[in-house]
C-alpha cells in the first residue's frame, strides 16, 4: 500500500517550491491533495500536473492570514471528503534585512504568514481532526529558528516561534490522537536560489558537512515520513534536514 493511501492532505503554499513537490509527492503516494495557496492561478497548474500524472487534488485560493477564508477553506474540504487527516503549514515568506534596515511593515509581514497564518490553519483544522480522534500536523521551520542568522531577525523569530508552537500543541492535542512536528529544512535549492550569488552558494555547501543543498525532495520526505504509520509515536519533534549544518 502507498504511504499515504486514501488520506485527505491540507498544503499551505502547495503552489510553488517544497510545498509543490510536496504537493507531487502526497498524491503519488495515494493521498487526495488539498493546495492552499494566495496564488490561485499557481495552484490550479499544480493541481493539473497532479492530475496529469494519475493523481488527486485540488487547488483553493487562500490567504492563511485571514482567519475568514481559512476556515471557509476547512470547513469545504470537511463538506466534501469528510475528514482531514493531514495539515503541512508550508508557506511562508522572507522579507531579510537587519535590524537597523527592517520596518515595522516587514517585520509584521514575516510575522503575519509565518506564525499567525499557521495559528489561524491549525486552529480551522484541529476541531475536525479531534472529532476524528486523529491527526497529523506538521509545521515547516528552519534552522534559522535553531541558532538565529544575520539579517534574518523576523523570519528567525517566526521560525523559533513555530518550535514553541509546535511542541506545546503536541501536549495539548495528544488526547486527541493528533501528532504535531516541525521540519526544520537547512540550505535547501528552491527557485530563491536564482537571486543569490554563486559564491554565496558555495559558501552555503561549504558550512554543510555533506557538501550540498538540501532539494525539495529531501523536505517533501520528511513531511510524508511524519504523516505515516511508521510515525505514529512521534510527536512534538523538531526533525532537522539539514546536511549537519546545525552540528
Amino acid at each position: 500500500m502507498k504511504r499515504a493511501q486514501d488520506k485527505v492532505v491540507v498544503i499551505t503554499g502547495g503552489a510553488n517550491g517544497i510545498g509543490r513537490v510536496a504537493s507531487l509527492k502526497f498524491a503519488a503516494e495515494g493521498a487526495t491533495v488539498v493546495i492552499w495557496d494566495i496564488n490561485g492561478d499557481k495552484a490550479e497548474a499544480t493541481r493539473t500536473e497532479i492530475e496529469a500524472l494519475g493523481g488527486k487534488a485540488e487547488a483553493q485560493a487562500v490567504d492563511t492570514t485571514q482567519p475568514e477564508q481559512v476556515e471557509a477553506a476547512a470547513e469545504a474540504v470537511r463538506q466534501k471528503y469528510g475528514r482531514i487527516d493531514v495539515l503541512i503549514n508550508n508557506a511562508g515568506i522572507t522579507r531579510d534585512a537587519t535590524l537597523k534596515k527592517m520596518t515595522l511593515q516587514s517585520w509584521q509581514q514575516v510575522l503575519d504568514v509565518n506564525l499567525t497564518g499557521v495559528f489561524n490553519c491549525t486552529k480551522a483544522v484541529t476541531p475536525h481532526m479531534e472529532a476524528q480522534q486523529a491527526g497529523r500536523i506538521i509545521n515547516t521551520a528552519s534552522v534559522v529558528g535553531l541558532y538565529g542568522n544575520f539579517g534574518q531577525a523576523n523570519y528567525a523569530a517566526t521560525k523559533a516561534g513555530l518550535i514553541g508552537l509546535t511542541k506545546t500543541l503536541a501536549k495539548e492535542l495528544g488526547k486527541h490522537n493528533i501528532t504535531v512536528n516541525a521540519v526544520a529544512p537547512g540550505f535547501i535549492a528552491t527557485d530563491m536560489i536564482g537571486t543569490i550569488p554563486e559564491k554565496v552558494i558555495d559558501m552555503m555547501k561549504e558550512r554543510t558537512p555533506l557538501r550540498r543543498l538540501g532539494t525539495p525532495e529531501d523536505i517533501a520526505s520528511a513531511y510524508l515520513f511524519l504523516a505515516s504509520d511508521e510515525a505514529s509515536f512521534v510527536s512534538g519533534t523538531v526533525l532537522s534536514v539539514d546536511g549537519a549544518v546545525t552540528i
